[in-house]
C-alpha cells in the first residue's frame, strides 16, 4: 500500500525545510547571534534561549515530555515579543510557522534587547 514515496511530497518538504532554515538564520542574525547556529542540534535551542533572554536551564525543560510543549510555546511567545510583535502573533507563529517565520525574518521587525 505504501511501497513508494511521492517525489513531489519529498520536494515540498525539502523546500519547506530550506525556507525555515533560511528564515531562522536571518532571525538569529537580526538578534546578533551567528546564523549557522540554526544548523547545530541542541546548540540552536541554547542560542534561541539566549535570544529571548531566559535562563539556560530552560533548555533542559525541553527534554521533559509535556513540559516541553509548554516551554516551546513560551519560547515562541518570547521570541515574538522580542521582535516587537503583539502577543497574538504567537498563534500565527505556532499554526502558520512556515509563513510567519519568513515574515518575521524578512520584515522590518527589529530585535529589542
Amino acid at each position: 500500500m505504501y511501497d513508494s514515496v511521492n517525489p513531489l511530497l519529498v520536494i515540498f518538504w525539502i523546500l519547506v525545510t530550506v525556507v525555515l532554515i533560511v528564515a531562522n538564520w536571518k532571525i538569529f542574525t537580526k538578534a546578533g547571534k551567528p546564523g549557522w547556529a540554526i544548523l547545530v542540534p541542541v546548540y540552536n535551542i541554547i542560542v534561541m534561549v539566549q535570544i529571548i533572554k531566559k535562563p539556560l536551564w530552560w533548555v533542559i525543560l525541553l527534554f521533559i515530555p509535556i513540559v516541553n510543549a509548554v516551554f516551546a510555546i513560551l519560547i515562541v511567545y518570547n521570541l515574538v515579543i522580542r521582535f516587537g510583535k503583539p502577543g497574538w502573533h504567537v498563534l500565527l507563529a505556532l499554526f502558520l510557522g512556515v509563513i510567519y517565520y519568513p515574515y518575521l525574518a524578512f520584515s522590518k521587525a527589529v530585535y529589542k534587547e
